[in-house]
């Protein structure tokens, strides 16, 4: 289930996104201070181009989802995540969070945000994450080289549209 960010989800959050692994798989990997993370909040929270949800699983917060690139008549964004790595792997619960969240966002993006076109970039390395896109439909459509702490990454497109998930 996705769900709004409230202002009191924004601790545990933070905390997801610093963990070493998921920064290590983000574009940005510099660990994120508080401060740093509002004004983060501050600019999304009410711009209606994006979306930041939270993701539960089996009832409890365990990632968030961020949607991007929302425009009026557009049928196409952008979207992203991360989950709390070490919470679900302490509950061995990792796999079926990650599956459910996939499953959630394409969902979301189908149906309430009204999308045709779902985009997003995966680290080429993280091969991982690029099978359990696969495995959900997306297409990897293209590679270009992005720096990530000044050094160049390799970086593949996926994108998956309304047919291919029919």
């Amino acid at each position: 289930m996705l769900r709004p960010v409230g202002d009191h989800d924004l601790p545990v959050m933070l905390r997801w996104r610093n963990h070493p692994r998921v920064r290590a798989a983000s574009f940005t990997t510099h660990e994120i201070g508080e401060a740093e993370h509002a004004r983060w909040w501050a600019a999304v929270k009410d711009d209606p181009a994006r979306r930041v949800l939270v993701y539960e699983h089996d009832g409890a917060a365990a990632g968030v989802v961020t949607f991007s690139g929302l425009r009026p008549g557009s049928r196409c964004a952008d979207w992203g995540f991360y989950l709390d790595l070490d919470g679900l792997e302490r509950s061995g619960a990792l796999l079926r969070a990650w599956i459910g969240l996939e499953r959630a966002v394409v969902g979301h993006a189908f149906g309430p945000l009204g999308l045709t076109t779902l985009r997003g970039e995966v680290l080429a390395g993280n091969e991982a994450v690029r099978r359990l896109h696969r495995r959900f439909g997306f297409a990897e459509t293209g590679r270009h080289t992005r720096h990530v702490d000044g050094a160049p990454v390799d970086v593949v497109a996926i994108q998956l549209t309304r047919e291919e998930d029919a």
